[in-house]
């Protein structure tokens, strides 16, 4: 494999590695469960696609073919750490009910309904 190719990998490992590693430190450090939540969300999606995309680099430049896997786990990643990190807030929202956010008027907060309108 020629130093290029060799040399992004281990670029692209390393930076995959320090976006995991501070997603992981601000899971453990962050106070509350609304903060602790876009840590690992955001930081350590961007860890797990910068290491697959160093495997694809790694494949493309030893093999000559594009994996196709790869793309296929990072479409899944993409696609379902936003959608729970969404369903865990909505649920923290619906049992918490936070009195110091504003509220929509004569609403509650999203698709939660306590039967009564506010004024």
């Amino acid at each position: 494999m020629e130093f290029i190719n060799e040399l992004l990998v281990a670029a692209l490992i390393v930076v995959g590695a320090s976006f995991a590693l501070v997603g992981s430190w601000g899971l453990v450090k962050l106070p509350d469960l609304m903060s602790r939540l876009h840590a690992p969300t955001k930081a350590t999606t961007l860890g797990v696609g910068g290491a697959l995309i160093a495997s694809m680099v790694y494949f493309l430049a030893l093999n000559g073919t594009l994996s196709i896997h790869e793309l296929l786990i990072s479409l899944f990643l993409f696609l379902t750490a936003p959608l729970t990190a969404h369903f865990m807030s909505k649920a923290w929202l619906h049992s918490q009910q936070p009195k110091d956010l504003p509220h929509p008027e004569k609403r509650d907060w999203s698709t939660f309904d306590t039967g009564s309108e506010r004024h």
